[in-house]
């Protein structure tokens, strides 16, 4: 059951750009050709200062041959929502709306919810899992009597869809810095249509009843006064806050996006990293709803997650602060110096594989995790196991053709690649449908994919169901493998069998 205490699907958003490692769950989904649709690829960053153009930087394809989407994917949160809930009509699952959760008490084996309904009404609804999806005022996490340690900035943003003219390249995120902050021009479907991000002026910030009409002079102040706006069809003020909640799990409830972490927009990271919370929780409930996997797997959650949420805490305080800083010589950097600098730093092959590793979110990584061991012998050059495994086109069948790796894999088992030695017998185990094999063929276009991205000789992988790698060697050892999938709290013969007839039975 999915609840939302709105009345239906967002019609406005703040979040725009939808990073590679999302559109690579979005193809697993099936609703990546959507996205592409709807969306528009990224090909350029346009900087300006002082109402003049200072720098472009090119952004299109940067990632090329790291991901199969190599660039950022202008689509606004609400269409990402409508993208997602009509996905949800193919389960036969509808959000329930105008449905509110008013109290929550959690027992050994269960939750008890009391849902406001539309009509007014509350019933009390009993489940076994609960995932708060639901926001920086998350009343999941105040139930739970999660903290959520931080504080605002003093900053407030404003967010506008308008119909504006003027010097922007078009079709290009276009970004005009100036002393005290930053305007960002993000293009839309339509003809000139843009949505306008940005800090009010410190004399607007207390203003409560604040029309874009009365924005517009101060917009035109600092990024030019060629500026047209035509129309606004939807704007909305808000403040930013850089919070993370100190625990994301409490016995039988989980806090997701917003509800665990809040941080200013810097790198375009808010609404992915929500996606990316999902989608590490949902293989591994999957798991244990299935019976397949002990509850114990579900403590990954927060030990993987909380480190990546606190150390986007810190990075994305130290850019905005810099951006935003009132310090005359950050001003003077921010508007002379950072996009000259930028531009150039973008020209160097191994700093645009880094930039697009970092803000793409494919070089996020769980190597400290409990699910993730590499094994002796490995070459440091080589994939390691919490790392998200490479993106690669392989030759997966003898004489067949050259295949997208990521499109074979299989998101609801774990995959085991095979690389440099024979496959496992026909007799080997796969732990009752739990494993899925796959031999990488021993040719020179394989081994050349390979070697681009450290991977020689006798290697293995047991990737996770999210892609991630959990257990990495040499030399193919079914029993290691049987082993990494028990201490990581899987069940398979004859424990899956009895979890299942008892699940069955209950």
């Amino acid at each position: 059951m999915i609840i939302d205490r709105h009345s239906g699907p967002a019609q406005q958003s703040r979040a725009m750009a939808v990073q590679a490692r999302t559109l690579e769950i979005y193809s697993k989904m099936g609703v990546i050709d959507k996205a592409l649709e709807l969306g528009a690829r990224g090909t350029g960053a346009n900087m300006w200062a002082n109402g003049q153009w200072t720098a472009r930087i090119p952004i299109g394809d940067i990632g090329k041959s790291m991901s199969p989407y190599p660039y950022v994917l202008m689509l606004g949160q609400d269409d990402n929502e409508r993208i997602l809930g009509e996905k949800l009509l193919d389960y036969g699952v509808e959000v329930q709306w105008n449905t509110e959760m008013v109290a929550l008490k959690q027992h050994p084996g269960h939750v008890e919810a009391t849902l406001r309904q539309p009509d007014g009404t509350t019933r009390t609804i009993t489940a076994t899992w609960v995932a708060g999806c639901d926001g920086s005022r998350s009343p999941v996490r105040e139930m739970s009597g999660i903290t959520f340690p931080g504080a605002p900035y003093e900053h407030v943003f404003f967010v506008a869809d308008t119909e504006t003219t003027g010097p922007m390249k078009q079709g290009e995120l276009n970004v005009y810095l100036w002393q005290d902050g930053f305007h960002l021009f993000f293009p839309m479907r339509g003809k000139d249509r843009w949505r306008v991000i940005g800090i009010l002026p410190k004399e607007l910030r207390h203003r409560d009843d604040l029309t874009f009409e009365e924005l517009v002079p101060a917009i035109r102040q600092e990024a030019g006064t060629n500026l047209v706006f035509k129309e606004c069809s939807w704007m909305s003020t808000y403040r930013i806050h850089h919070r993370a909640a100190n625990r994301f799990r409490d016995r039988r409830c989980f806090l997701l996006g917003d509800a665990a972490h809040v941080h200013s927009p810097m790198g375009a990271q808010g609404m992915n990293t929500g996606l990316q919370d999902a989608y590490n929780l949902a293989w591994k409930l999957a798991l244990v709803v299935k019976g397949r996997a002990d509850a114990a797997l579900l403590d990954t959650y927060e030990q993987e997650r909380i480190p990546v949420a606190q150390r986007l805490l810190r990075t994305t305080d130290r850019a905005f602060q810099l951006v935003v800083s009132d310090n005359w010589l950050a001003g003077l950097f921010r508007t002379r110096i950072i996009a000259k600098v930028a531009a150039r730093a973008m020209t160097i092959e191994r700093v645009r594989k880094v930039a697009f590793r970092t803000i793409s979110q494919i070089g996020i990584r769980y190597r400290q995790s409990p699910l993730s061991q590499t094994l002796a012998g490995l070459p440091e050059s080589a994939p390691r196991a919490g790392d998200r495994f490479p993106w690669l086109q392989l030759r997966l069948r003898v004489n067949g053709p050259v295949e997208d790796l990521f499109q074979a894999l299989d998101d609801t088992r774990f995959n085991l690649l095979v690389i440099g030695q024979p496959a496992p017998a026909a007799a080997a185990p796969d732990f009752d449908g739990l494993l899925r094999v796959h031999a990488i063929s021993d040719n020179a276009a394989n081994a050349n994919e390979l070697a681009r991205v450290g991977i020689s000789g006798p290697a293995f992988y047991l990737l996770r169901p999210d892609g991630h790698v959990g257990l990495a060697g040499t030399r193919l050892d079914v029993e290691a493998v049987s082993r990494y999938l028990s201490e990581s709290h899987l069940r398979t013969g004859e424990r899956a069998l009895l979890a299942t007839l008892s699940r069955r039975a209950a």
